[in-house]
């Protein structure tokens, strides 16, 4: 769940909304408009590790194939 305030709100309390950040994200907007979210630090470390840059299949290479088709499953992650 996050919350939702204008930018002019966060302005004149930064520090209550930035308290309010570490336990939701805090949506901010200006004009009406959703520009930035404001969220923890831990928030922001399990976006960025989870973020993952999308790749069509018709863009590989064929060595990037190659390799694909070459790897093999750790023993340890076998069923």
């Amino acid at each position: 769940m996050s919350c939702t305030v204008p930018a002019s709100e966060v302005e004149k309390n930064f520090g209550a909304y930035h308290d309010r950040a570490l336990s939701e994200p805090v949506r901010v907007t200006k004009d009406g408009r959703e520009t930035v979210y404001i969220v923890s630090a831990g928030t922001y470390r399990k976006m960025r590790r989870a973020w993952r840059e999308a790749l069509a299949s018709a863009d590989l290479t064929d060595a990037g194939l190659a390799r694909i088709e070459a790897a093999e499953i750790p023993g340890e992650h076998r069923y």
